[in-house]
């Protein structure tokens, strides 16, 4: 498959589209005081934890909501969406609140949530879906306006992300409107990041040719990406890749370098960015393949523009997108087609 095949793809579309999703659902944020009542009972200690759950992307997602939440005081946690209706099911109790992120809103552990919860816990639900189940049974609904996807995420995550960053100022009782000042130059820097996709995937095809693997790692905030990369990399190519945290990559998996193993590590924010660089460094010379995601002005697929650490989420997940067109056109199958799974899983 070329490059000029992937203009009908679905998958390439719905990423060509990212931009727009991004304008549309940050026109469309509500104000912040629909969350007043939850930031008061979090301020008071009438609700003592946060609960972000959630599915695939959906789990992977909550990453930097945490830490923000961390930074600002709050007991935060994330779980997937499985483990808390099976084992953990203490913690869906009045003193909790839970943040449930879904696409559809209508995923099988999502469904089972809502029952297990209605007049225990309160539920704060991220939905692509305005008649959906977790739309219709949260206290309050944060509605994403990606449009249809066809698909792996990617807009319903990049979309997610921008109104997590929100919600985050919204349920701590600041201001939300530096996020939004940060965020609003986001959707013309996509755009023009994705304008030279066809390049992208071509120096993508180059750089991963004869690779038999491919692990994504980053610290703090950029796990978010990274465990998305590394599931939408199998859905999307049905290639095999992982996700790790840099510092775990260097506790055993470091032994894995070599020509056949590409690892794609994000720089992530000023805190951690000189450990995950010398990390690339490392790889390359113990003779593996690497790749830095970064800010930088060069045109590089890996190079991302200036951004704030509320933005930086949302780029960091190009690259990934990239690769995994790169990858399809290398194994020869049409990316982002599903033969065995489903968009919407219904069943656990």
């Amino acid at each position: 498959m070329t490059n000029n095949d992937l203009l009908s793809n679905q998958y390439l579309q719905d990423i060509l589209a990212q931009p727009v999703a991004l304008a549309d659902t940050l026109a469309a944020l509500p104000s912040a005081d629909i969350l007043t009542p939850f930031a008061e009972r979090l301020a008071s200690g009438e609700l003592r934890r946060i609960v972000l759950t959630g599915m695939g992307s959906s789990y992977h997602i909550h990453n930097p909501l945490m830490l923000t939440l961390i930074e600002r005081g709050l007991s935060a946690q994330m779980m997937e969406t499985s483990e808390l209706i099976h084992y953990a099911p203490a913690l869906i109790e009045p003193q909790t609140l839970i943040i449930a992120v879904s696409q559809s809103g209508r995923s099988a552990e999502i469904i089972r949530l809502l029952e297990m919860a209605q007049g225990r816990a309160p539920i704060i639900g991220v939905t692509n879906t305005p008649d959906s189940p977790l739309a219709a049974g949260s206290g309050v609904t944060i509605l994403t306006h990606a449009g249809e996807e066809f698909s792996v995420s990617c807009k319903t995550y990049v979309t997610a992300l921008a109104a997590l960053a929100w919600l985050a100022d919204a349920l701590t009782g600041v201001s939300p409107q530096a996020t939004l000042a940060a965020l609003a130059g986001v959707p013309d820097a996509v755009e023009q990041y994705l304008s030279q996709w066809t390049t992208h995937v071509e120096t993508l095809r180059d750089r991963l040719d004869g690779v038999q693997i491919i692990t994504f790692v980053g610290r703090g905030p950029s796990l978010a990406a990274m465990g998305t990369a590394a599931l939408t990399t199998k859905e999307s190519a049905h290639f095999p890749a992982e996700g790790l945290s840099s510092a775990a990559f260097r506790h055993g998996p470091l032994e894995m370098t070599g020509p056949r193993h590409f690892v794609l590590v994000y720089s992530g924010p000023e805190l951690t960015a000189a450990l995950n660089a010398r990390l690339a460094d490392d790889i390359r010379a113990a003779g593996g393949r690497a790749g830095l995601v970064r800010e930088s002005a060069s045109p590089d697929v890996f190079s991302l523009p200036a951004a704030s650490e509320v933005a930086l989420p949302i780029f960091e997940i190009l690259p990934a997108q990239m690769i995994t067109l790169a990858l399809a056109q290398l194994q020869g199958h049409e990316p982002g087609r599903f033969e065995h799974a489903q968009k919407v899983t219904l069943v656990e």
